[in-house]
């Protein structure tokens, strides 16, 4: 178990650092002098002085492996640097984004979970049947919506006629929070909604299930006693690394709503070559993915005893 978790750790760190050479790089080759942007957007003109000026402030006059070296080491001290745009340390604007999205993903997945389940349940439960055939019309629907219209039908209909809620946003409360929220589970629920059919499917096909059936017992009690438990080991895999694409799959949503999280954060960033704000965030973003998937893998391992025995 020890040699398995050395192994899994060295992975992470390899992957981990993989990624940030990856985004260090992009961000380094990429188009646009982001002092000359920076000196455009404060109004000034941006002459040869002043932009060597500029650069040297900011370290864009190193070289690249003296850069990465010099960030990788800041990193490690937890100094992410400064954000070129907005002139604050990035691990602030970070902080001040992450607990909108988390809170956001938290109740979207919530919401996913609320509407997958039970109508996958009844989708595996019904096959072919006509509550079946609708809830399969209603997946394919919420797959071809794209969410970001959904985002603004959701605005016009609770914003701008019902007044149910602010059109500007950049509120940061529960009730600013329900309709990006279902906007993103919808989407998210569509797909899931197929995972949890297909995995009850075929554990209903099973020979334990047609025995406990040939033995007289109830169905109800098949589906939650018998088929329930064993459908939710490759559930569980789905929904832990669901909240780890909502974290880092929501910024169209918060952009619609002017949610103040981290893909609005990093939309702008991109926008303005803002490279600190945005290798910070491609960096959190791969780390609480591989955080999550070491925690469902072992999850994993914990819950089914035959993966325990293999280990």
């Amino acid at each position: 178990m020890k040699k398995q978790f050395f192994h899994k750790l060295s992975q992470f760190i390899i992957v981990l650092v993989g990624i940030s050479f990856f985004t260090f790089s992009l961000t380094y080759l990429s188009p646009g002098d982001p002092a000359e942007i920076m000196l455009t957007d404060c109004g000034n003109i941006p002459t040869p002085e002043l932009l060597a000026q500029t650069r040297a402030e900011l370290g864009l006059d190193k070289p690249f492996h003296e850069r990465y070296g010099s960030w990788c080491s800041s990193v490690m001290k937890g100094d992410m640097g400064k954000s070129y745009s907005l002139k604050v340390p990035v691990t602030q604007k970070i902080k001040q984004a992450f607990l909108p999205t988390l809170n956001l993903s938290l109740l979207a997945l919530f919401f996913m979970v609320v509407i997958s389940f039970p109508l996958g349940i009844l989708a595996a439960v019904k096959v072919n049947k006509w509550q079946d055939y609708l809830v399969r019309a209603f997946t394919f629907i919420g797959i071809s919506v794209p969410s970001f219209w959904l985002g603004l039908i959701f605005l016009s209909i609770f914003g701008v006629t019902l007044k149910w809620v602010s059109v500007s946003g950049g509120k940061v409360d529960f009730r600013s929070m329900i309709l990006p929220a279902l906007t993103i589970s919808l989407a998210m629920s569509s797909k899931y909604i197929r995972q949890i059919r297909h995995v009850f499917l075929e554990e209903l096909d099973k020979s334990y299930v047609f025995g406990a059936r040939m033995r007289g017992m109830k169905e109800s009690v098949i589906l939650w006693k018998h088929v329930l438990p064993n459908a939710m080991l490759p559930l569980i895999t789905l929904l832990g690394l669901s909240l780890g694409s909502l974290l880092g799959g929501t910024a169209v949503v918060e952009i619609i709503y002017n949610w103040p999280g981290m893909g609005n954060m990093a939309i702008k960033a991109i926008s303005y070559r803002d490279y600190p704000l945005i290798q910070a965030y491609v960096l959190l973003i791969a780390l609480i993915y591989l955080i999550i998937n070491m925690i469902v893998d072992y999850s994993y391992r914990y819950l089914d005893s035959r993966v325990k025995e293999v280990s």
